[in-house]
């Protein structure tokens, strides 16, 4: 037998072996965490208990760990991290020339206490829970007010929320905490999958179920850590998740219903009413003449448009309106619908001197309509019906066309109820869900997100997949002493997300260097056991956001509607919309906003900005715990030649002109403080000083080529 048959028949008996047997009634992820103390070390070199952890895993491999990270790669590393922004010169001489024993330590404190903290992590869980400004698919319409749950995210990270305060918001704010309004918004997590949604009839059943099932599997994979949704069709082939269970689940949700609830005052909605009255006004003058202008077009294209049609419709609509029969009626309805022109229809029958009368008013009417008031607050939120809660059925592969055994709401076999109860009516459920989800005994939760914190800041998870802790993430943890030890801790902290990063960005073994030592590497090569730090290419938001850092044109305000930037001529034509070519994407008006972080950025489902597409950003239609990195031409093509860089490489150039003046040395030794945090090594500086010997080189090309080092894009 050929070699590669054999090994796809072992791959295959071998998952096939997994999926007949249970795990072990032992399993690690459904054990309650346990109280574990680090191992006892006298070594010097532990800074916070995870070095104990660290070290004692690093000794038995006969492995060392490596020096720290010179004061000037740790300072950048840890303002990348923490901030998603490089240090400024004057940060970095403000850390290098503190005498304090206590620099560092003061350091994070100061950047966990930024507004940019919050942000920071924002990015990360918004990965999780696939935030989006849209729904998806083929309309992929705009979610006005999602942007609140955003806001609210920044704020619970910046304010160290309280992480089971977190999530019971998310899942329960409206029944848990009535009245308040951030708990309110919170509920936006359960609408922040992809929905699909289109005109015209909708099976609403089918509908429904798609809702459920998105809301399922965000809470099985962003707060248990779990494949739930491998069960929607039969029993988890790997995992002790019955089918059962993931109807069970779904039926938490069973009474929700989906609405923006308003959050706005009297005040508010009336200052609102107004100024869309004042709107309306401006606008209709220009509409009327619009309209005006195109009637006869429209009636052209309609009466081409009626010899399309079958003839049993075309006839009704022939019929005088107090001749037809009530089929007619019916008919005609229809025939009128179905022969009413698309812009696409009409225009091309404008006569060229029409056509640009009309190009001017519709020039005004999208100018004024830019200056739309923004509607009143309303929170991206669920509510339960005021009816009784549909009855909640197990579904034969999945279809809701086939139900099978109805189910109550109802918790994971394999952890329990922990001690809550579930209430069968409307009000009740996703509270008593978000208790158990958030009990200390919990056996998930804390070790999910604790694992989640872990990979942000070292670069690799104690668990691989921090979306799976099932057989098929990883089946076990690299260092299980030290994951049970952050939950635990986690829990005793108070939930504490910033306590939790605080131990590990404080530690030794994240201060360490990222240089690779072959004799290590050859024992373990993927540095499982941290004997190094990992250097890690940045996120395509934080290269964005660190370009404009430096060239002075980042605008650091902080929340609020999503900003809508210029887009590449090639990309304009792929929006989908019902609107006319010169009116598919109405920029943000104020220009400064284009320079807002890229966190505030519209995130359209079906259409990507290419340079944050091409660095990995997440397509939302999916849970993302850790972002790929891949190596790709685009990617240079992206930072070299497009509108983005090249304007902002011209930025940077004026402010180095604004800096240093023509003073050539100067320009050079700043543009390496800016970008890299250091002073040019005296090789970079001959080749600066040989590149400038040109006189067709500019200043920018210069800014350029930095910006485009591997050292600029990667943390180090």
């Amino acid at each position: 037998m050929h070699r590669g048959t054999l090994l796809a028949t072992a791959i295959f008996l071998g998952l096939a072996a997994l999926a007949t047997a249970e795990p072990p009634s032992g399993y690690w992820a459904f054990q309650t965490p346990a109280d574990t103390p680090p191992p006892q070390s006298p070594s010097s070199w532990i800074r916070t208990p995870v070095d104990a952890f660290v070290l004692a895993k690093l000794d038995e491999a006969g492995l060392a760990p490596s020096p720290e990270a010179e004061p000037r790669q740790l300072v950048r590393r840890v303002y990348l991290d923490l901030t998603g922004l490089p240090p400024t010169p004057e940060q970095v001489s403000a850390f290098l020339d503190d005498p304090s024993p206590r620099a560092y330590e003061d350091l994070v404190e100061r950047l966990m206490a930024s507004p940019q903290y919050g942000e920071r992590w924002a990015l990360k869980w918004l990965d999780v829970v696939r935030y989006a400004d849209t729904n998806g698919f083929e309309q992929d319409a705009f979610r006005e007010q999602a942007w609140r749950y955003r806001d609210y995210v920044v704020r619970a990270f910046q304010n160290d929320k309280p992480y089971d305060r977190f999530l019971q918001e998310q899942l329960a704010g409206d029944e848990m905490f009535p009245g308040d309004r951030d708990a309110l918004i919170a509920t936006g997590f359960l609408r922040l999958g992809p929905r699909h949604v289109v005109g015209g009839n909708q099976d609403k059943e089918e509908a429904r179920q798609e809702v459920l099932t998105e809301i399922a599997q965000s809470v099985g994979s962003g707060m248990l850590g779990l494949t739930v949704h491998c069960a929607r069709c039969h029993n988890h082939k790997f995992d002790p998740i019955p089918q059962t269970d993931y109807y069970k689940l779904q039926a938490f949700f069973a009474p929700v219903e989906l609405e923006d609830i308003s959050i706005a005052s009297a005040e508010e909605k009336s200052a609102y009413e107004k100024a869309l009255e004042s709107h309306k006004a401006r606008l209709k003058p220009i509409q009327d003449k619009l309209a005006e202008l195109e009637q006869p077009y429209k009636d052209q294209a309609f009466e081409l448009n009626k010899q399309t049609l079958e003839p049993a419709f075309l006839a009704a609509l022939e019929t005088p309106e107090d001749k037809r029969s009530p089929e007619q009626e019916a008919l005609a309805k229809d025939a009128k619908k179905q022969a009413s022109p698309k812009w696409y229809e009409y225009v091309p029958l404008i006569p060229k001197d029409v056509m640009e009368r009309r190009t001017v008013l519709r020039k005004q009417m999208h100018a004024i309509d830019l200056e739309k008031p923004d509607s009143p607050p309303a929170a991206f939120a669920v509510r339960n019906t005021s009816e009784e809660p549909p009855t909640t059925y197990v579904l034969k592969i999945g279809d809701y066309r086939h139900k099978l055994d109805p189910v109550p709401a109802g918790f994971l076999e394999a952890v329990g109820p922990l001690g809550i109860d579930v209430p069968q009516g409307a009000e009740g459920r996703r509270t008593a869900l978000a208790k158990w989800i958030t009990r200390p005994e919990h056996p998930l939760t804390a070790r999910v997100m604790a694992n989640r914190i872990w990979q942000f800041r070292m670069g690799g998870g104690l668990v691989d997949d921090a979306n799976n802790f099932g057989l098929l993430g990883g089946a076990s943890p690299s260092h299980p002493e030290l994951l049970d030890f952050l939950a635990e801790n986690f829990i005793q902290m108070g939930w504490s997300v910033k306590a939790i990063d605080r131990m590990v960005v404080l530690s030794a073994a994240y201060r360490q260097s990222s240089a690779i030592d072959p004799a290590k590497a050859a024992k373990d090569a993927d540095n499982k056991l941290y004997w190094r730090a990992n250097r890690r290419r940045l996120e395509a938001e934080a290269i964005r956001d660190s370009i404009l850092a430096v060239s002075g044109e980042l605008n650091s305000e902080v929340g609020g509607k999503p900003i809508r930037i210029p887009i590449e001529p090639e990309i304009y034509d792929l929006i989908f919309t019902e609107g006319e070519p010169d009116n598919l994407w109405s920029v943000t008006p104020d220009p400064a906003q284009h320079n807002r972080r890229s966190l505030y950025l519209i995130n359209k489902r079906t259409i990507r900005f290419p340079l944050l597409a091409n660095f990995d950003q997440p397509d939302t239609m999916s849970s993302c715990a850790v972002r790929p990195t891949s190596t790709h031409a685009l990617q240079a093509l992206a930072m070299l030649n497009s509108d983005f860089i090249t304007k902002q490489s011209r930025a940077f150039a004026r402010r180095l002109q604004k800096d240093c003046g023509d003073d050539r040395s100067c320009q050079i030794e700043q543009a390496y403080a800016l970008t890299l945090a250091r002073k040019p090594t005296q090789e970079e500086r001959s080749l600066a000083a040989e590149f400038f010997a040109d006189n067709e080189t500019r200043l920018s090309d210069f800014c350029l080529a930095l910006v485009n080092r591997n050292e600029f894009v990667y943390r180090p």
